[in-house]
């Protein structure tokens, strides 16, 4: 029975890696896994933003289902977890770093639980939405960028655990394992190492479409820029994120070569299902946007490459998927138990080319007025906007996103939010989200 290693880093736009065609980025060990099993063209996260999505990761739930809508933890209620459910299914189940989900991490029923890092509850409490909250003195984040001799401590020390884990215990249970190791880069501030900074010296640039495009017009964009202050942002600061961020991406590929060194070392590679994802992109100054918070594609679709049995080497895959999906590859993977209810398919079973099938993910947290659906099929992309205007996009002609398809063609967006509706009915699950966070706010409030 394989067992399965997953390395998920934090805020990976797709594109910044040379597995999806960056020109510059140094990933050679994301193109090992990538010789080794499949890349997904189109794998989405189930919420832009870091606590629903990895909640919804954890839960094996859509966002509207476990109501972890932002990145305030005040309230959230209970789910059983997928490591409590593999370990009641004789999977030895760890989790190293990075947990922020509904629970703390020594509640969430894992074999092992090491080095976790819960959100302090309340967590974030910027989330209002009516009157829209503006994150006062957000500009500053700006100038988190640059060398630094500790950049990525923390990180290295989660890696190191893993790598210690899989020398001295993996090689000595008789059951099979999951090990999830989380990474918090390339997530901001982009800090790296003197080396990182000094190799991408040259590669300070700007995006490729500002905020002077319709995209970046949108309410839903203007909304974001105000609540993060990014039209303060200089150029200066910009081309230093940019810099930064991909020495960032660089140091999180090394971490993934030294995870595929110890297996092979340890002669665990071949009996191994390895994943590589994200829990959310990046806009890094697409239309005047950064970080998450938006379902355009920078922010919205994660890198994915998993290698190992049932994956076939060096092949691509263009069906939609969700991190769903790779969570539910774990259970298939290890022959274990999924509960009934558990949203997503095992990517074992997925056609490589099925422009039928559908991914799904929402936005209810900070930074917009309002919620917002997407809905992708085969190259069509809808953006389904509580209170603002809807948005579809033919990726395959209009990879930028910059021509709003939906008054041309009507006949695939009403397809799509068919689509949508199969899944929730997004004017009652808005409306609870809008409940659930003044509750939040209230109680929050109340308490202080």
């Amino acid at each position: 029975m394989p067992n399965l290693l997953l390395l998920q880093s934090d805020e990976h736009c797709a594109a910044v890696s040379s597995i999806y065609g960056h020109p510059r980025v140094h990933t050679p060990n994301m193109e090992r896994l990538a010789r080794m099993g499949t890349v997904y063209d189109a794998a989405y996260c189930p919420s832009p933003l870091c606590l629903p999505s990895r909640s919804a990761y954890m839960a094996g739930r859509h966002v509207h289902q476990i109501q972890c809508y932002s990145n305030c933890n005040q309230g959230l209620a209970d789910f059983p977890s997928y490591g409590r459910q593999l370990a009641q299914s004789g999977v030895h189940s760890v989790h190293v770093g990075k947990t922020d989900v509904y629970r703390p991490g020594a509640e969430l029923g894992f074999s092992e639980m090491l080095l976790p890092r819960d959100r302090a509850v309340p967590g974030d409490t910027n989330h209002g939405r009516t009157p829209l909250s503006i994150r006062q003195g957000a500009a500053a984040r700006a100038n988190g960028f640059g060398p630094r001799e500790d950049a990525g401590a923390g990180d290295l020390q989660v890696v190191d655990r893993a790598l210690e884990w899989l020398r001295e215990e993996a090689a000595s249970l008789s059951d099979p394992w999951v090990l999830s190791v989380q990474v918090t880069n390339p997530h901001f501030p982009h800090y790296t190492s003197p080396e990182l900074w000094a190799e991408y010296a040259d590669a300070g640039d700007l995006a490729d479409h500002g905020a002077d495009v319709a995209s970046a017009r949108h309410p839903y964009a203007c909304d974001l820029r105000a609540h993060f202050e990014t039209e303060q942002f200089t150029e200066e600061q910009v081309r230093g994120l940019r810099r930064g961020y991909l020495g960032c991406v660089t140091f999180v590929d090394r971490q993934l070569g030294r995870l595929l060194d110890e297996l092979e070392a340890t002669g665990q590679l071949n009996g191994t299902v390895v994943a590589y994802t994200s829990d959310h992109g990046d806009m890094l100054g697409r239309f005047g946007m950064w970080w998450k918070c938006s379902l355009y594609e920078p922010s919205v679709r994660v890198p994915l490459v998993v290698a190992g049995p049932g994956f076939e080497s060096g092949s691509r895959s263009t069906t939609p998927v969700s991190l769903l999906d790779l969570q539910a590859t774990t259970f298939a993977a290890t022959d274990a138990q999924r509960p009934s209810g558990w949203r997503g398919q095992p990517l074992q079973g997925l056609r490589p080319d099925d422009d039928q099938r559908v991914a799904f993910a929402e936005y209810h947290g900070h930074g917009t007025r309002s919620g917002a659906y997407m809905v992708r099929r085969g190259t069509w992309k809808l953006i389904y906007c509580m209170e603002a205007p809807h948005l579809l996009f033919d990726l395959e002609a209009d990879p930028d996103e910059l021509d709003n398809r939906y008054d041309a063609r009507p006949d695939v967006a009403a397809s799509l939010e068919a689509e949508l509706r199969r899944i929730c009915d997004p004017e009652a699950e808005n409306t609870r989200a809008h409940q659930f966070e003044r509750e939040q706010l209230a109680a929050i409030d109340a308490s202080g």
